[in-house]
């Protein structure tokens, strides 16, 4: 049974109000919210809900084209995953960040903020990610734990390199602070539609993880967020850095789907996952099975 929504109209105009009245708040909640004692919590691993999909114009989930374009919804769905046991936080971005403060959902909870959403889905621009979401002073000054980057590889765009380079540069700023930086990276090219694909291959994956966890001066304090592939142990094998799975796009087949995220879950290698829309819009709605289901593989 889908549980009865928990963010009202009356929650989204207290919203609103402290961001027209007290803007200066929003960065104290944040600040002086109280802190999660680590990276991990319960489980031993560290379980996220992710919500940075729409500030890329990623908004479908599923068959619903806009299913992450109504933000009390959004908030709604996000909430009440934050509250079942064993989810350790969230990566979003600020706005996303700020109205979970706000609604006091974050409070001893792991947040990563993400960093380059500037390839917006479908542009010709897409693989030019440029950071234009949080950044590791901000991240530090906000009192979050680490930010997060995606890193995709286009052996034909010359834009990549760019991208590469501002990866490389985040990553060893959140390193200087002590934070980590959680980078998501691809091989990625377009088809003959025009439209980018992630090429997820086990070489093309293990291509990507090997150059991502050599960015920076050091690889210290980096997590790689890698998908799930029928080969995990060969990617597995390519480094030695912690691993979250990537929850990926809404699954037709949820079953088949956890029991990949599972047996890649054997691995010491995989330190936790980090998942979205499979969570927030699962099958048949129920966001609290779905989420228990998730955090019961981390712990079996």
């Amino acid at each position: 049974m889908t549980a009865a929504r928990t963010i009202t109209t009356d929650d989204i105009a207290r919203i609103v109000t402290a961001r027209v009245c007290d803007p200066r708040s929003i960065a104290q909640r944040l600040a002086e919210r109280p802190q999660p004692s680590g990276l991990v919590g319960s489980t031993g691993r560290l379980m996220l809900i992710a919500a940075d999909h729409p500030a890329r114009g990623a908004l479908r989930a599923g068959d619903d084209a806009l299913a992450m374009g109504d933000r009390t919804e959004l908030l709604d769905r996000m909430v009440r995953a934050l509250a079942r046991p064993g989810v350790d936080g969230v990566l979003g971005t600020a706005d996303v960040i700020e109205d979970l403060a706000l609604l006091g959902a974050l409070d001893g909870k792991v947040a990563i903020g993400s960093m380059n959403r500037g390839g917006l889905a479908g542009t010709v621009f897409e693989i030019d990610d440029r950071f234009t979401g949080y950044d590791a002073g901000t991240i530090e000054s906000r009192g979050l734990q680490g930010g997060k980057m995606l890193f995709r590889i286009d052996p034909d765009d010359h834009a990549t390199v760019r991208t590469m380079e501002a990866c490389s540069r985040a990553v060893g700023e959140l390193a200087e602070r002590g934070l980590m930086a959680m980078v998501e990276p691809f091989i990625s090219g377009r088809g003959p539609d025009g439209r980018i694909r992630n090429d997820l291959s086990t070489e093309a994956v293990v291509r990507s993880a090997t150059v991502a966890a050599g960015l920076a001066p050091t690889s210290a304090h980096t997590w790689l967020k890698l998908p799930v592939v029928d080969d995990m142990e060969t990617v597995l094998a390519a480094t030695t850095l912690p691993v979250l799975l990537l929850g990926g796009e809404v699954a037709a087949d949820q079953d088949a789907q956890f029991a990949a995220w599972s047996k890649a879950l054997q691995s010491p290698t995989v330190r936790g996952m980090v998942v979205g829309r499979n969570l927030l819009f699962p099958p048949g709605g129920d966001v609290e099975a779905a989420v228990d289901a998730t955090v019961e593989m981390m712990t079996a």
